[in-house]
C-alpha cells in the first residue's frame, strides 16, 4: 500500500472505512488514494475548465465539445465512485473489460462507448449494450454489426476511424480509402454515422500532433459531402485534447487526466505527462 496516504492512525482508519464502504482493495487505494470520489470530481472540474478555455481560444462555445471519460483499467468498484462524482459516460477499449464492468454496474444508468479496435468475434457483445463505437474501419465489421443490431433491435452511433499519423501501429482507414468507405455506410441502416475519429501521433510536441487533427478535419469536410451525418470529430486525449479542440474536435476522449496514470505500459503514454 502507498504509505503516503497513511501518515496517522486516523488516516489508516479512514482508509479502512473507505475500502470497506466502496469495496476497494489495497491496490485500488494505492492507485487512486483514500478518497477517489473527491479526486475524480476535482480532476473532472479541471478537465472541463481546460476544455472551456481551449474552446474560447478557438472562438468556439464550450458546450459544443463533449467529454468522453475513458475508464480502461479502472475497476468497477472504483467506477461506482466515479459515477457518484458525476461521471456517467464511460469509454472502454476492450469489449471484455466493458462487459464485465457493465454487469457489475448494471444498477447504474451508465452510457457505454467502445473506443478501441473491434475483433469480429466480439461484434455480438458490443451490439448488445454499447451506445457508441468510435473505431469503425472495416466493412466486414460494419456488416456484422448491422446484422447483430437488427437481431437486438438496436441502433449504434459510429465514428469512422482514420489513421492520420501514418503509423503502422495504429488502426484506422488510410485517408485515401475514406471516401469509398463512406459511400458504403448507407448499406448498414442500423449504424448511425456521427463523424470521424483518429489517434494522433503520441508526442508532447504539438507542432507534430496538430497536423493529424487538421488532416482529420479536412477529411471530414470531404466526407460530409458524401454523407451529411458525418459532422463530428472524435479526437484528442489526455495529452493533446486542448490542441484537438483548437483544431475542431467535437468529442475528446480523456482518461488519465481524470483517473490518473494507468499501471500498464501505456501509463506513460504522453511524454512529459506527469499526473493523470
Amino acid at each position: 500500500m502507498n504509505e503516503q496516504y497513511l501518515e496517522t492512525a486516523a488516516d489508516r482508519e479512514r482508509v479502512v472505512d473507505t475500502a470497506e464502504t466502496a469495496g476497494l482493495d489495497e491496490k485500488d487505494i494505492a492507485r487512486f488514494g483514500p478518497d477517489p470520489k473527491a479526486s475524480f470530481a476535482a480532476n473532472l472540474a479541471d478537465v472541463e475548465r481546460r476544455i472551456a478555455a481551449a474552446s474560447l481560444r478557438a472562438g468556439r462555445e464550450p458546450a459544443a465539445v463533449r467529454l468522453l471519460p475513458i475508464t480502461k483499467t479502472v475497476p468497477a468498484p472504483v467506477l461506482r465512485l466515479a459515477f457518484a462524482a458525476g461521471i456517467h459516460d464511460f469509454g472502454e477499449n476492450k469489449i471484455q473489460e466493458a462487459q464485465s464492468k457493465r454487469d457489475a454496474l448494471a444498477d447504474l444508468p451508465i452510457a457505454w462507448s467502445i473506443v478501441g479496435h473491434l475483433q469480429t468475434n466480439k461484434v455480438k457483445y458490443l451490439a448488445r449494450f454499447a451506445r457508441e463505437f468510435h473505431a469503425l474501419d472495416s466493412l466486414r465489421v460494419a456488416e456484422m454489426l448491422d446484422r447483430r443490431l437488427t437481431i437486438e433491435d438496436r441502433f449504434l452511433d459510429v465514428y469512422v476511424q482514420v489513421n492520420t499519423s501514418g503509423e503502422d501501429s495504429k488502426f484506422g482507414l488510410h485517408p485515401d480509402a475514406l471516401l469509398d468507405f463512406v459511400d458504403r455506410l448507407g448499406d448498414f441502416p442500423r449504424l448511425r454515422p456521427r463523424g470521424l475519429m483518429t489517434l494522433a501521433l503520441f508526442s508532447d510536441d504539438m507542432a507534430r500532433v496538430r497536423p493529424c487533427f487538421r488532416l482529420l478535419r479536412t477529411l471530414r469536410d470531404r466526407a460530409v459531402k458524401r454523407n451529411a451525418a458525418l459532422t463530428e470529430l472524435s479526437m484528442g486525449m489526455s495529452g493533446d485534447f486542448e490542441a484537438a479542440i483548437e483544431e475542431g474536435a467535437d468529442v475528446v476522449r480523456v482518461g488519465q487526466a481524470i483517473f490518473g496514470k494507468r499501471p500498464t505500459p501505456d501509463g506513460h503514454y504522453w511524454p512529459g505527462f506527469a499526473s493523470g
